[in-house]
């Protein structure tokens, strides 16, 4: 078959479809991967066909829009103000994204999307082709057990819960849903849906299939989620023969006792020196060693003291074994990669899903209670750091639940689910 994987965001979207395509072509199958130029490099180093789609909405969400959403994304009123300035922004934007997505997609028989590549669901019905939802998190399928991260949970319920997730839709349906209908008319030929978000189903009303790619032992599949909606467990890419530690870092590791990793991905807000600073008061008031990665610009240094070490990048599946403790934004890729590695977690949140896997580590007893970035202290951080590394049932808890995630092998039962719902086309 010829499979094309779609995705749009940063590098935690995109990694864990690389592992999926790689198991893809290794089981046979003809896979192109499109997404963000910015990435098409790093697809093609994997050995994964690229097709281009362009970096403008992972600009703007990476710059003033995308800090913008840091500082509001506290309260319901904040996240709505966000949302109405972002759709002004990305609206042209979003109008070419789609128009890209429809032109490298003409040649594919199964189309693997994430939610945040809108097209996907609706390209996959003019071509009648099998489309399958993927997600690195649980974004659209409605519960009772925990609310959508698009609202603040505020502990209400079940019924809150549930009802949350009619919001995600309503609100991004207001910010793009006239450009998708109008899409759909003028370019794909097909009547306008029913509503936005309905993209749950397929045009004859049978369940659209999900695959989501974390484990089951992170999130427990609710019992109210219906049979097609799949926890497969991580996609792991191995990184080793693309990255190689420096003969530097290797002198750091062993010159003392494991450090603690610092990150934040592309997440710094206003200040990323200041963030810094903040980190390594922590880090020596908690008397440890610190691992800073700087390279996506979240944390900023020149030279760094005696006994932190700073790299640019790093993979993290060679990396996070060898620490005491993980401290980052809490990315779901991210996240999965700590816990994956058996490593307590500190978890540092500033928007979207972070907050939610922040609440997720902590319940898990695999770490402390997130800290939001908004209330970050020196003496909160320093505090939660100390614990990570001395609390020994965090520890054990972390460990075994590492052992149990790496016994997984998502891409594998993924790539087999999607030959599976491939056939029932």
């Amino acid at each position: 078959m010829r499979i094309l994987l779609l995705t749009i965001g940063t590098r935690g979207d995109v990694q864990p479809f690389i592992a999926l395509g790689q198991r893809l072509k290794q089981n046979g199958h003809d896979v192109a991967l499109c997404t963000n130029s910015s990435f098409s490099s790093f697809v093609e180093r994997q050995g994964l066909e690229y097709r281009y789609l362009n970096n403008d909405l992972v600009e703007l969400a990476q710059g003033q829009i995308g800090r913008k959403a840091m500082e509001d994304w506290g309260g319901l009123a904040g996240r709505l103000r966000w949302m109405a300035e972002a759709a002004r922004l990305f609206k042209p934007i979003f109008r070419k994204t789609l128009r890209e997505e429809w032109e490298v997609a003409q040649d594919a028989e199964v189309i693997i999307y994430n939610p945040q590549s809108v097209g996907g669901f609706h390209i996959a019905e003019a071509l009648g082709v099998p489309g399958i939802m993927a997600d690195a998190l649980p974004t659209w399928v409605p519960t009772n057990a925990f609310p959508s991260f698009t609202v603040p949970d505020l502990g209400l319920g079940r019924l809150y819960n549930r009802m949350s997730y009619r919001l995600g839709p309503l609100m991004i349906g207001s910010m793009f849903g006239s450009v998708v209908k109008q899409w759909r008319s003028e370019t794909l030929k097909l009547p306008p849906r029913s509503r936005f978000g309905g993209e749950l189903a397929k045009t004859d009303g049978r369940p659209l299939p999900v695959l989501y790619s974390f484990s089951r032992h992170v999130l427990p599949p609710p019992a109210d989620w219906p049979e097609h909606i799949n926890v497969t467990g991580y996609w792991v890419l191995d990184e080793t023969h693309d990255w190689r530690p420096t003969p530097e870092l290797l002198n750091f590791l062993d010159a003392g006792p494991p450090p603690v990793f610092v990150g934040f991905g592309s997440m710094g807000g206003r200040d990323p020196a200041r963030t810094t600073r903040l980190v390594l008061e922590a880090l020596a008031q908690a008397g440890q060693r610190g691992l800073l990665v700087t390279g996506w610009g979240g944390l900023e240094m020149e030279k760094p003291p005696e006994n932190v070490f700073k790299v640019e990048n790093a993979s993290y599946t060679w990396l996070f074994p060898r620490m005491a403790a993980v401290v980052h934004h809490g990315g779901a890729g991210t996240t999965g990669a700590g816990l994956q590695a058996g490593k307590p977690t500190v978890i540092c949140p500033f928007v979207a899903d972070q907050p939610f896997w922040g609440r997720r580590v902590a319940a898990l007893g695999a770490g402390p209670p997130p800290i939001p970035q908004r209330k970050l202290t020196v003496d909160n951080l320093a505090s939660a750091i100390r614990q990570a590394v001395t609390d020994a049932r965090m520890q054990k808890r972390a460990a075994d639940l590492g052992e149990k995630i790496r016994a997984e092998d998502g891409a594998r039962l993924a790539a087999s689910l999607i030959d599976k719902y491939a056939a029932e086309r």
